[in-house]
């Protein structure tokens, strides 16, 4: 099975009805993606495919429809994307636990809604749950990435 992850075409042995969770972490190294709930209610393994964000818990990896995108394929080290650098900004981060999903999600809302609401923000990321409880900083880091994405 072919599949295209963060940019690179991978050629994987593994059976259709694998969860793409399970692809990515145990196949491919990719311990980013968080594996919380294993039923969809936490959203701690979000990824992107085709810029939609999915639970890859609940998403087989024979059904996987494009390109998917981890917290590893959002940016580097050395160039953060916008989500990424307003989360350290904000310091959204406490346990760490939620974030790669947190922020996988916050970038496709921004992808499709540039200056979100404060509902926006909330009905798009209401399924990422934060044991920690820091959704105003969560907020607050989605509209200052949303200005700064604006900005170009």
């Amino acid at each position: 099975m072919q599949l295209s992850i963060d940019g690179t075409t991978h050629e994987l042995d593994v059976e259709p009805d694998m969860p793409l969770l399970w692809v990515l972490r145990d196949e491919l190294g990719l311990k980013g993606v968080k594996y919380g709930c294993g039923i969809a209610q936490c959203g701690a393994c979000t990824v992107q495919i085709d810029g939609q964000a999915v639970r890859s818990c609940q998403v087989m990896a024979g059904d996987v429809w494009g390109e998917v995108t981890t917290i590893h394929g959002l940016g580097s080290p050395e160039t953060l994307h916008a989500v990424q650098a307003a989360w350290v900004a904000h310091q959204v981060a406490q346990c760490g636990y939620c974030q790669s999903g947190q922020i996988t999600a916050a970038a496709a809302l921004l992808a499709e809604v540039p200056n979100p609401t404060d509902t926006d923000i909330d009905d798009a990321l209401s399924g990422n749950l934060c044991r920690c409880g820091t959704y105003p900083r969560i907020r607050a880091a989605v509209k200052t990435a949303a200005k700064k994405l604006q900005e170009g």
